[in-house]
């Protein structure tokens, strides 16, 4: 195994091989089924391999707490994370890596449209050696021809523009972790964290597994398209400069235009003795101008607001309770921190 530093062991003395880590935002429905089948999963794995389940209640408008914790009551292996308000599904995730300690961790949501009988594949692969076991879509069922359309373009974008790291295309947050990924992800600390990109940027030896995504088992998609556009330009300004490239070739660009334009109509006064008419061309040129302008501001502004979140230092989440799994607990974990 990849690990660093040793598991604590679980209630039948075993280490604590496995960690899952499930956020969840306004999950009632779901949750119940989805504990159904990840604990039959679970249960199938080889005896030796302990493990736990930690929920992240990302601020829940619903009853996902209630929920969360009844589970809790229910099964030695659950731990609840209740963060203090919805700090978004990326920090929810950084929450739950930072209460994992299993020697592997799985990432995966809550609404089943991945599959938790994928883990064993994941396990296998990590058994093999691998850090990073990824688990890329091959279908994404149930969703919209427009949704799938503008997610097969924004993985294509982010790879071609992200040079020195190389997102995996189709890959969600579907994957497993071995201990010394986990523990190098726990560095990580900004305050825009476009997780995706951060599983890549750390290295390691990676693989891809294929599967078919399901649609939601109950309830509805958070990611909304104007979330999904935020998230993209999250990712597009977290991995790489080339928004600021573009505006630069784009202002050069334009300048070139407007000083060919600008002999041209010179050529044409001095030979041809025409007057310059100039109102129609000059109002699309000023406007033509402007706009570039306006958006070169405005990536420029993207950036330095990303430098402003992070000069203020402030911790990526706030944590309302913490309930370690009765197996962790036993293993000599911290005890239950509510307020």
């Amino acid at each position: 195994m990849n690990a660093s530093t040793p598991a604590p062991a679980s209630a039948n003395g075993l280490p604590l091989a496995l960690s899952v880590i499930v956020p969840a935002y306004n999950e009632a429905e779901v949750l119940p089924a989805f504990h159904a089948r990840l604990s039959a999963v679970l249960d199938g794995l080889a005896p030796e391999m302990a493990a736990e389940i930690i929920y992240v209640d990302d601020g829940s408008k619903d009853d996902t707490r209630r929920v969360l914790r009844e589970l809790a009551g229910q099964s030695a292996r659950v731990a609840v994370v209740e963060l203090s308000r919805n700090f978004g599904k990326e920090m929810a995730m950084t929450a739950g890596l930072d209460h994992a300690e299993g020697d592997a961790v799985v990432i995966i949501d809550a609404d089943l449209q991945d599959p938790p009988e994928l883990i064993p594949d994941l396990i296998r692969h990590w058994r093999e050696g691998w850090d990073v076991v990824n688990a890329r879509r091959t279908q994404r069922n149930g969703e919209s021809a427009l949704k799938k359309l503008t997610a097969h373009a924004f993985y294509r974008v982010m790879r071609r523009m992200s040079r020195r790291v190389q997102i995996p295309q189709d890959v969600g947050d579907f994957r497993l972790l071995s201990r010394r990924a986990v523990l190098a992800l726990r560095r990580l600390r900004e305050q825009h964290r476009f997780m995706k990109g951060l599983f890549a940027w750390i290295g390691y030896p990676q693989i891809e597994i294929p599967y078919e995504r399901d649609a939601r088992h109950a309830g509805s998609s958070k990611w909304g398209y104007w979330k999904l556009w935020n998230f993209a330009i999250e990712g597009i300004t977290s991995f790489t400069n080339g928004p600021l490239i573009v505006a630069t070739y784009l202002g050069m660009l334009t300048a070139l235009c407007a000083f060919a334009y600008a002999l041209v109509i010179v050529w044409d006064t001095l030979v041809h003795g025409n007057p310059v008419h100039g109102y129609p061309s000059l109002m699309v040129v000023i406007l033509f101008l402007g706009g570039v302008q306006l958006m070169s501001i405005g990536i420029i502004g993207e950036y330095l607001g990303r430098m402003f979140d992070e000069s203020k230092g402030r911790p990526l989440y706030l944590v309302q309770s913490w309930r370690p799994s009765a197996a962790a607990q036993k293993a000599g974990a911290a005890e239950i921190v509510e307020k």
